[in-house]
This record gives structure tokens, C-alpha cells and sequence, in this order.
């Protein structure tokens, strides 16, 4: 590949990263914010790291990653569940003790959300790259940094502001629901319009929201 073209693929690629980066800083900071913040940054950049080395491997078996069945509908369900828990936690100070395995947790979901939140990252590269294995290495390892301090930054933002909390569950809501939704197993048994899955967006992203709230309400109200 000419030394130019080497380079406008490199640039292409940083931009897809920060174009593609955001709903993954948004699970990884709801995934680590009950972390103290020195086992967040471990969290965050192990979780991250580990996801990259898993997608050099996935991009070059993305379109047939994609059609793994359950695979979407499990991460889909693993990210509402994670909206959900953030929000019953967000009564609570956000540095308190981190409960064993705590930190070992909080990797594995920054792992598989951020992997299975990135099919879409994996086929930009994939088609951006042109196959050239130095192109894949390096677009996917320049998303760690983009992830990474993105993450870290919104956690800062869900300490002060409470409800950055519930801004981020809502659009957790509504990413976990599409990706549940479009998992080639559950496209086999329902076939849904775009206004349905509008609708179902709208009525996961108020069921996790109402919950999570009755739920913080509820851990507030228990004697310790």
C-alpha cells in the first residue's frame, strides 16, 4: 500500500474511532463508577484492552460474527441489566467500597459490552483497512484512548450531576434494546417495523428508568 494511501486510511480510521466511540464510554462509565477511582482507570483500560485484542481477531470474521445467534441478544441484556443496576446504585456515594471481585466484575462487563457494542467499529475498520492487518492494529488500538478518557470523564460528570446517571441509563435503554432486538434469533421469530421498535425503545427506556429509580428509592429506605 503507497505511503499515502497508508496515511488517509489512518486518519479515516481515528475519525470512525470518535465518531463510533460514544456508546462505549457510556457503558463503560455506568459499568465502573461504583469503583474507587484508581480501580476504575484498571477497570476501564483492562476491559478495553482485552476488547481490542478480541476484535483484531473479529474483524476479519465480522459478517459472520454478526450472525451468531444469541450473541447480540446477550449483550443487549447485559446492557439493560447494567442501566438498571447503576440506577438502584445512584443513591448510594459513588466511591464506596468496592465489594469483592469487585474490580474482576467490572472488567468482565467493560469486555463483553464494549465487544459487543462494537460490531458496527469492527465493520468500519474491517471495510476502511482493506484487509491490511497493520491498518486493523492500529485503528483499533487508537479507540482504547478515545474509550478510555471519555469513560473517565463521564463518570466525573455522573459524580456531580445525578442526573447524567439517568441520561446515561436511557440511552443504555435504548442500545441494549436494538441490539437484543436485532439478533438474528430473535429476527427469526418476530418481525418488527421501525415504528415498533421505536415503541419498544421508548417502553424498555421507562421500564429501566422507573425501576432503577423505585429500586435506589427502595436501597435508601433499608436500615444498614
Amino acid at each position: 500500500m503507497p505511503a499515502s494511501h497508508f496515511l488517509i486510511a489512518g486518519l479515516t480510521l481515528v475519525l470512525i474511532d470518535l465518531l463510533l466511540a460514544g456508546d462505549n464510554a457510556v457503558v463503560i462509565a455506568m459499568a465502573v463508577r461504583h469503583l474507587p477511582r484508581r480501580e476504575r482507570r484498571i477497570a476501564s483500560v483492562c476491559g478495553a484492552a482485552l476488547a481490542v485484542i478480541l476484535r483484531v481477531a473479529l474483524t476479519f470474521v465480522a459478517a459472520r460474527f454478526l450472525e451468531v445467534r444469541f450473541v447480540k441478544l446477550a449483550g443487549g441484556l447485559l446492557i439493560l441489566w447494567i442501566a438498571f443496576q447503576v440506577l438502584r446504585d445512584a443513591g448510594q456515594p459513588p466511591e464506596v467500597e468496592a465489594p469483592p471481585r469487585g474490580l474482576a466484575r467490572a472488567i468482565w462487563f467493560v469486555l463483553f459490552a464494549d465487544l459487543t457494542m462494537s460490531i458496527d467499529n469492527i465493520l468500519a475498520i474491517a471495510g476502511t483497512s482493506g484487509g491490511h492487518f497493520g491498518l486493523i492494529l492500529f485503528g483499533l488500538a487508537v479507540s482504547i484512548p478515545f474509550i478510555v478518557v471519555s469513560s473517565n470523564l463521564l463518570t466525573r460528570l455522573m459524580d456531580q450531576y445525578p442526573i447524567v446517571i439517568y441520561v446515561g441509563a436511557a440511552i443504555l435503554s435504548k442500545v441494549g434494546g436494538d441490539m437484543a432486538l436485532t439478533d438474528p434469533w430473535v429476527k427469526g421469530l418476530i418481525q418488527i417495523s421501525d415504528a415498533a421498535r421505536y415503541a419498544i425503545d421508548a417502553a424498555l427506556i421507562a421500564v429501566i428508568l422507573i425501576a432503577g429509580w423505585w429500586a435506589s428509592k427502595r436501597s435508601r429506605q433499608t436500615p444498614a
